[in-house]
């Protein structure tokens, strides 16, 4: 009787290894906003890494984590690492590529509590009520990730933080607008 549940057990096992495996191993997650203000002024907070804590979905998770900054203050090569709670973890952001008021290219380190390496991107378009700005994170999921993304919907979960992200870059933005002098007076 042993023998049989144990033969059982082995071959779910088995079966939930290869639902895993076929799960895909690249990701995307990726989320806009439309911000009423110019691109240079958007641009501004999401190339410099001093800038993010006012905006960053996660920089209220921990009040006591610990930042660090390295390289440029802003532009390729700066850098940002931190250290935090369960809730932010450990990681390293590098920008990759800075295209003045167009993109921001970011190699995204995670250290703890899990390793992992993706990049992120935002992009920055220009329309007549102001700018989009498309945030998106790709990757490659390992094993364990595949059978995470099984019983959690990662985008939505990372997705909600991206729109957080971006509503707080729009108030921040939006407020860095000089207001429209007033005309004289006749």
């Amino acid at each position: 009787m042993l023998k049989k549940i144990l033969l059982v057990v082995a071959a779910l096992g088995l079966i939930l290894a290869v639902v895993v495996a076929l799960q895909p191993a690249a990701f995307s997650i990726s989320r806009s906003a439309t911000i009423s203000a110019p691109d240079s002024v958007v641009f501004a907070q999401l190339n410099d890494f001093h800038n993010w804590e006012a905006w960053s979905p996660w920089s209220k998770l921990d009040p006591a984590m610990k930042a660090t900054y390295a390289g440029p203050a802003a532009g390729a090569g700066a850098e940002y690492s931190w250290a935090g709670n369960k809730d932010v973890g450990e990681g390293r952001m590098t920008i990759l590529e800075s295209t003045p008021s167009s993109a921001v290219r970011i190699k995204l380190e995670f250290l703890a509590p899990f390793a992992a390496t993706n990049t992120a991107v935002f992009t920055l378009t220009p329309t007549t009520n102001g700018t989009i700005v498309v945030w998106t994170m790709t990757g490659r999921n390992n094993f364990m990730a595949k059978g995470a993304n099984l019983v959690m919907n990662m985008d939505k979960m990372v997705g909600g933080d991206f729109e957080k992200g971006l509503a707080q870059l729009k108030t921040i933005s939006e407020a860095a607008v000089p207001a429209p002098l007033a005309a004289p007076a006749p």
